[in-house]
């Protein structure tokens, strides 16, 4: 059973059909656990990638460019929009009766239109990008390194593609 996605939209100017962001993100969380089983990371144990798929939870806030900015000040000093944030959370397995909250994932819905438009593919699969970006963050990958900007690109890549959101 793969994590589960709570969605929430919090912007007003573009329309969205959560159960269909709910129902994507769930299918690329999937893809995100079955890319950890094929290829584990150092930091995740076997054990652990088995409670992410059982019983994990990411939540996913879609925002608007005004919304995101400020939390980009707030929390990393940057006083400017941003496609996406992540805030990891639980990083063990909470007891089995708590919720395993891995984390949020924040998204500008401006921001990811306009970057649909500037890279000719479609607002799905921007979304998609930001939203497997996202779960890697919370998950632990980053590309602050040549070495682990190829890792993490190169498993979004693949989950994408797996996922049926390959880049055109």
């Amino acid at each position: 059973m793969p994590p589960k996605v709570s969605v929430s939209n919090r912007q007003r100017r573009h329309s969205v059909e959560l159960a269909n962001v709910a129902e994507m993100a769930e299918k690329l969380a999937s893809q995100v656990c079955c890319n950890l089983v094929e290829s584990p990371c150092d930091w995740l144990s076997d054990a652990n990638v088995k409670e992410i798929e059982a019983r994990g939870i990411f939540s996913l806030v879609l925002v608007s460019d005004l919304k995101i900015r400020e939390l980009n000040a707030l929390w990393r000093g940057f006083d400017k929009a941003t496609d996406v944030l992540s805030f990891p959370m639980d990083t063990e397995a909470p007891a089995p009766e708590i919720p395993y909250e891995l984390g949020e994932i924040i998204i500008s819905m401006d921001t990811a239109k306009a970057q649909a438009v500037d890279l000719g593919h479609s607002f799905e699969r921007e979304l998609a990008f930001l939203t497997v970006h996202g779960m890697l963050h919370v998950l632990g990958f980053d590309h602050e390194t040549k070495t682990d900007e190829k890792e993490m690109f190169g498993r979004q890549r693949k989950i994408l593609q797996a996922a049926g959101y390959p880049r055109m």
